[in-house]
């Protein structure tokens, strides 16, 4: 069976937070706990000011396993509304990711 896991491409991130918020009231997680998580980078160049948003998974990520389960998508990948979040096999998504350079995988055990 397929190993599977998430693709996450950050040039497309708008730093919305929606794959958090639906992360949390899918797991229905206490303040602090969070399976997904945007942060927020800020960096100087000469005259200019990029903001980047990082999307990365936490220990408590367990790829929605009762939502992959029946076969839906996890709460992340469903709500992102930048689409910048792919579930799928880990072979796939490493063909995905060569087109993507800033990109990553998040695999679970």
């Amino acid at each position: 069976m397929a190993r599977n896991g998430l693709l996450i491409q950050y040039d497309w991130c708008t730093g919305c937070h929606s794959c958090e918020v639906a992360c949390k009231q899918e797991h229905n997680f206490s303040e602090g706990m969070v399976g997904i998580k945007v942060d927020e980078v800020v960096s100087t160049g000469p005259d200019k000011v990029y903001v980047d948003y990082m999307p990365y998974t936490t220990r408590f990520c367990d790829l929605c396993a009762d939502r992959t389960k029946a076969g839906e998508q996890p709460a992340c990948v469903k709500h992102c509304q930048a689409t910048c979040i792919t579930y799928g096999p880990i072979t796939e998504l490493a063909k995905l990711m060569e087109k993507q350079p800033r990109s990553s995988i998040f695999a679970p055990k």
